[in-house]
């Protein structure tokens, strides 16, 4: 807390009830460019950036591990590609020629190279969740968003735990799952297309809103007594965020991108949002910069889906337009978080739902590979400057320390400050305890 006054202030007051002395402090400040008005906007700044957070940006199709992060320069033509590995901020550390911008922010990342576990699937099931669709418990396992609202529920009424700024695929399994057994309160707020224009009232007053919503619970009352599925009770957190959203405009200003700099924008990127990519999602890169304000503004979780990686034809041509986009996007993202203070309270993963075969095939592409993938980790207070585990001469297999997705999603609940051991007890809708990672899994240790 600022005080101005300070310890002198019952001595020697000015007529307005400020000693010389302090006065002279407060001016001090300002003729070394501190203003009173820009210390209390900090002050309020850092206020809204206390709350740990999580952005997810899920690369549809499978990104070619070999060619971005992992080059095996030792290895048969037919294998290494055509791409070459360029150094890092951190000695020893290579990847792709075509991420220069991830190049230079190395200290400030991790690069997964032994990611195991994937499945030969189009799916984002388990990059949202950690876990696969087979088997999954009554209702399904929640995203990992939905997971976070339920435990953490909002930082302030105006703005949602969790928003997806993922575009609906024509490829459904692409699509994010919702917030399974813990019920529809807990699903993402999805902000994009026409429906942006809902977040704020028009011809209606907060008063009439209020009214509104206490008619419309009392013909929900006798349902509510009835209702043995625990929908009503999820409506009940859903319609609540639904008032504090539209009863403020926090959400909406976060949305605005053009209140950035057009410095800033440019840094990014940017791609055509109406343009999907093959059957996923559109290359827009300006959505990393949408998703950084999100979290300014209170969101803890906010996902992203990025691009169409399914590459079984001219793998090098498409990688030669695509990679750098995203690396000029990405890197933005992890300078843009170390410089505004943030680096330690948000944590940024980018990985796509499995690999991409070793062996290039006729047509110039890489195939699916449930084998191994890679990850990209950044900020959350973490370790960084490092690559976790190494694959075979090939990059076909893990050589040394496989990762599991499960301990990802371990590191990320310990990031938000969530021991899944101590929190209140889950259960499915069959009344089963569910745990949303194997109590034998643990964070990531060298990242802590």
């Amino acid at each position: 807390m600022l005080n101005l006054l300070g310890k002198h202030y019952s001595r020697q007051k000015s007529c307005k009830g400020i000693s010389r002395r302090d006065a002279i402090q407060i001016g001090a400040l300002g003729m070394g460019g501190l203003s009173l008005p820009s210390i209390l906007a900090a002050e309020d700044r850092q206020k809204k950036k206390s709350h740990k957070s999580v952005i997810m940006i899920y690369l549809c199709g499978g990104p070619p591990h070999q060619d971005m992060y992992d080059i095996k320069v030792d290895a048969p033509a037919d294998i290494r590609g055509e791409f070459s590995p360029i150094s890092t901020s951190i000695p020893g550390i290579q990847i792709s020629e075509h991420m220069p911008g991830l190049a230079q922010s190395m200290d400030k990342a991790t690069i997964i190279r032994s990611m195991v576990g994937a499945r030969d699937s189009h799916y984002s099931y388990q990059c949202m969740t950690g876990h696969h669709e087979q088997n999954s418990p009554a209702g399904g396992w929640p995203h990992f968003g939905s997971a976070i609202s339920r435990f953490e529920g909002p930082v302030h009424p105006g703005v949602p735990p969790f928003v997806s700024l993922c575009y609906t695929t024509k490829h459904r399994p692409y699509n994010e799952p919702g917030p399974g057994f813990l019920g529809l309160g807990h699903s993402s707020f999805r902000p994009t297309g026409p429906s942006r224009d809902n977040l704020i009232l028009k011809d209606i007053s907060a008063e009439q809103l209020g009214n509104r919503k206490s008619l419309l619970k009392s013909f929900d009352r006798f349902r509510r007594n009835a209702d043995a599925t625990g929908k009503m009770e999820g409506m009940d957190v859903f319609s609540q965020r639904a008032m504090g959203i539209l009863t403020s405009s926090d959400l909406f200003d976060a949305l605005d991108v053009s209140k950035e700099t057009d410095q800033t924008r440019e840094r990014y990127g940017e791609g055509d949002l109406s343009k999907p990519k093959g059957d996923a999602a559109p290359i827009a890169p300006q959505n990393f910069l949408l998703a950084r304000r999100l979290i300014e503004a209170g969101v803890r979780v906010v996902t992203v889906n990025y691009s169409f990686w399914d590459w079984h034809s001219n793998n090098f041509d498409i990688g030669r337009q695509e990679i750098p986009v995203f690396d000029k996007g990405i890197s933005a993202l992890i300078e843009d978080l170390h410089e505004r203070g943030l680096s330690d309270d948000v944590t940024v993963c980018a990985w796509g739902e499995f690999g991409r075969t070793p062996k290039i095939n006729k047509n110039g592409g890489r195939d699916h590979w449930p084998g191994v993938c890679a990850a990209l980790l950044a900020g959350g207070g973490m370790k960084h400057g490092q690559v976790i585990g190494s694959t075979d001469r090939h990059g076909g297999a893990a050589a040394d320390r496989p990762v599991t997705f499960s301990e990802v999603f371990a590191t990320l609940y310990r990031n938000l400050g969530i021991d899944l051991n101590t929190k209140e007890r889950l259960f499915d809708f069959r009344g089963q305890p569910q745990h949303l990672v194997d109590q034998s899994v643990r964070p990531i240790r060298e990242l802590i």
